[in-house]
């Protein structure tokens, strides 16, 4: 599998630190605005695994933030994920693998998987860039 893996040094300046939950919450925007295709995960989750197999195999080559990869910062990501999962309608009781396509939250994993299983996800991907069929 190929795709780009998120680091905090590439997210943060050296001499920043997150504080607040609105910090996290500026990170996932800008990291999903950046890219054509996020996923936030951890390197342990075998959902987590089954989205990048799922986007890699299609040819999209995802950046992926490996939330437990980052230790300062991760978790209070992780809080601010549940809540856009949450504020957006999804049931999950985890706070990964969510994916952003073009800067939009698509989801949890049942939402990609419905959207791959109903044909929408390949225009979203064409849309955002990330597909060239």
């Amino acid at each position: 599998m190929h795709y780009q893996q998120q680091r905090a040094a590439e997210t943060w300046e050296s001499s920043s630190y997150m504080t607040t939950a609105s910090s996290a919450f500026e990170v996932i925007e800008r990291v999903a605005s950046e890219n054509a295709v996020v996923i936030f995960s951890m390197s342990n989750c075998c959902m987590c695994h089954a989205i990048k197999r799922l986007l890699c195999g299609m040819g999209v080559n995802p950046t992926v933030y490996e939330l437990d990869g980052d230790s300062v910062t991760g978790k209070q990501i992780e809080i601010a994920l549940m809540r856009l999962l949450s504020a957006s309608g999804c049931s999950s009781n985890s706070a990964v693998p969510v994916v952003f396509i073009g800067g939009k939250l698509i989801g949890a994993m049942d939402r990609v998987m419905a959207s791959h299983i109903n044909g929408s996800l390949v225009p979203l991907l064409k849309d955002a860039g990330a597909l060239w069929l």
